[in-house]
């Protein structure tokens, strides 16, 4: 039976991979596990840059005197477009500003409303009482801010009656004017004549 090699205290185990290891208690610089979105300090390539901002005197610097005013400075030098030449740098708080472009993020998004789109459905010979209904409810749905999709539908021969379809939809927006604008003019799509409307911005 084969021999276990001896362990000796304070070397190497047996089957560790050799080369010199990490000294107890230094941690891996978390850019090194994560990659930033931007280019940092020493991780920035060119050979000169353009820093731009309000703490300084904005020009083309080589990368040694700009990384030494942002050491001055107490700050970091991040690197904001990369691909103009040469690449546009600024002077700051890379943490305030990652922490900023979060915050704008998540303000922009709570802002983007969803679109709601409602649709109405008109046969080609819809009758006044039921057009007057459905634009009754599409008043409502613009007002809500919603859109509203309104088309015909063309069932088998009534294909042939197209056109008007497309009279009834334009009167239908005319009706809708002091509601929504039209953002798509009718037309064709299969069996069916859609057009689009818009509420109008308060």
């Amino acid at each position: 039976m084969d021999k276990k090699p001896p362990f000796h205290p304070g070397g190497p185990r047996p089957g560790a991979p050799s080369g010199p290891r990490r000294p107890i208690g230094q941690r891996r610089d978390p850019r090194q596990q994560k990659q930033a979105p931007n280019n940092i300090n020493e991780h920035i390539r060119a050979s000169q840059v353009r820093l731009v901002g309000d703490n300084l005197t904005p020009g083309i610097y080589s990368i040694q005197d700009a990384r030494r005013m942002a050491v001055d400075l107490e700050l970091d030098l991040v690197e904001i477009s990369a691909q103009a030449d040469p690449p546009v740098c600024k002077i700051l708080d890379y943490q305030k500003y990652l922490y900023q472009q979060k915050k704008k993020a998540k303000e922009i998004k709570a802002k983007a409303t969803k679109v709601v789109v409602k649709e109405i459905r008109f046969g080609p010979q819809t009758d006044d009482h039921d057009y007057n209904f459905k634009l009754k409810h599409a008043q409502g749905f613009l007002q809500e801010g919603a859109k509203v999709k309104a088309y015909v539908f063309f069932k088998g021969r009534s294909i042939l009656f197209k056109e008007q379809g497309e009279v009834l939809l334009l009167r239908f927006a005319n009706d809708l004017e002091d509601f929504g604008k039209v953002e798509q003019m009718p037309q064709l799509e299969g069996k069916r004549m859609i057009i689009m409307i818009s509420p109008k911005k308060k």
